[in-house]
C-alpha cells in the first residue's frame, strides 16, 4: 500500500488556497500510483487563530461533513485522482454544533469523517464521542485521531480494537509551549520569518527537542504497542503567533521510522507498506494477550480528572 504524508503551511481563513495546496500534492501523489494521502489538522481552514474566533466567525468557515464545498472537492478529486485523501476542516452539524474534524473521501465516493475526542481550541467547539474506522477502497482497515488524540493512549488502543491497521494521526503540534520543560517548547517566529538565511538554524529547532526530539519519545510506542503503521501529518511554519515542526513521517507496526522530513518547507514524505508486518507485529501479538477482566480501573475518573482545555492551556498567558 503505498501512501504519502504531507506538511505544509496554511494560510489562516484563506479555504481556497489551502484546498488548492492539498490538490496540488494529491495530483503529485497520484502520478506516483499513491494510494492514500494524509494531511494537517484544520488544514483547509487554519488553525491556531482559531482560538480567538467569535461562535459567527467559526461559522462563516464551518460545513456540514460531505456536503460543504469543501468536503465535495475532497471528494470529486478522490474520484478523479483515485487517491484516498484526508484533511482538517471544522465541521458544523444539524443542530449548529461546531467540531474540529477531519474529512476522508475515497475514489468510489464513500467518505468517513472523525471529530476530534479532545478538542480544545475554542470554548464554541465541541469533542466528538465515538471513535472512528473506515475500510480502504483496498480492503485495509483505517483509523482517524486527530492530534491530541493521540496522546492518550488508550485511544490508540481502541482504534486498533477497531480493527485499524493503519493509523491517520493529522497534527498541529511542536513550537507550542508546555508545562513540562521536556516536552517541546516555543520557537522564535523571526527564525522562520528569516529561514532563507537560517535555514540550518531553524531545522536544527525542528530536529531537536521543540520537534522530532518530542515526537521520538511518544509517536513510535503508539505505532509498535498497537501494531499500526502510523502516518504522521503536520503543519510546518508560523501559525499566528507559534511555529509548527513540521516533521511529516510514516511508522511501521514496529515503530520503525520508514520515511520522515524535517525539512523548513511545505513538503510530503511518501512508503510503501509492507501490510504483511502487521500479524507478526509485537504489538498485534500483545493485543492478543489482554486480559480485559483486569482493567474495570480504566473506566472509572481519576480525583484530578480535568478537560482537555485546561490542560492544553494551563500554561499559556496568552490564551484566555
Amino acid at each position: 500500500m503505498r501512501v504519502d504524508s504531507v506538511q505544509f503551511q496554511h494560510r489562516a481563513g484563506d479555504v481556497q488556497y489551502n484546498f488548492r495546496q492539498v490538490e496540488n500534492h494529491t495530483r503529485l501523489a497520484a502520478d506516483e500510483n499513491s494510494q492514500l494521502i494524509v494531511f494537517p489538522e484544520c488544514c483547509l481552514t487554519g488553525y491556531w487563530h482559531l482560538r480567538n474566533l467569535s461562535r459567527n466567525a467559526l461559522f462563516q468557515l464551518a460545513e456540514s461533513a460531505a456536503k460543504g464545498p469543501l468536503c465535495v472537492g475532497l471528494l470529486e478529486l478522490a474520484r478523479e485522482t483515485g487517491v484516498t485523501i484526508g484533511a482538517g476542516y471544522i465541521e458544523v452539524d444539524e443542530d449548529s454544533r461546531l467540531f474540529n474534524s477531519y474529512f476522508v473521501a475515497m475514489l468510489d465516493g464513500r467518505w468517513a469523517n472523525h471529530r476530534k475526542l479532545h478538542c480544545f481550541i475554542n470554548e464554541h467547539m465541541e469533542s466528538g464521542d465515538s471513535f472512528t474506522t473506515f475500510e480502504h477502497p483496498n480492503g485495509v482497515r483505517v483509523g482517524v485521531l486527530i492530534c491530541y488524540d493521540n496522546n492518550i493512549v488508550e485511544n490508540v488502543r481502541a482504534t486498533a480494537l477497531a480493527g485499524a491497521k493503519v493509523l491517520l494521526a493529522p497534527h498541529q503540534t511542536g513550537g507550542c509551549k508546555s508545562g513540562s520543560p521536556y516536552a517541546m517548547g516555543r520557537i522564535d517566529v523571526s527564525l522562520w520569518k528569516e529561514r532563507e538565511s537560517r535555514r540550518a538554524e531553524l531545522e536544527e529547532q525542528f530536529r531537536g527537542e521543540k520537534g522530532r526530539g518530542w515526537l521520538m519519545r511518544w509517536l513510535p510506542a503508539r505505532a509498535h504497542d498497537n501494531g499500526l503503521f502510523v502516518l504522521f501529518s503536520n503543519g510546518v511554519g508560523q501559525d499566528d503567533n507559534e511555529v509548527r515542526t513540521g516533521n511529516a513521517m510514516i511508522l511501521d507496526p514496529y515503530g520503525r521510522v520508514l520515511t520522515e522530513t524535517w525539512a523548513a518547507e511545505d513538503c510530503r514524505v511518501t512508503a510503501n507498506l509492507d501490510l504483511s508486518l502487521i500479524e507478526r507485529s509485537t504489538g498485534a501479538r500483545w493485543i492478543k494477550a489482554r486480559r480485559p477482566e483486569l482493567y474495570d480501573s480504566l473506566l472509572n475518573k481519576s480525583d484530578n480528572q480535568t478537560d482537555t482545555r485546561h490542560v492544553r492551556f494551563e500554561y499559556d498567558d496568552e490564551v484566555k
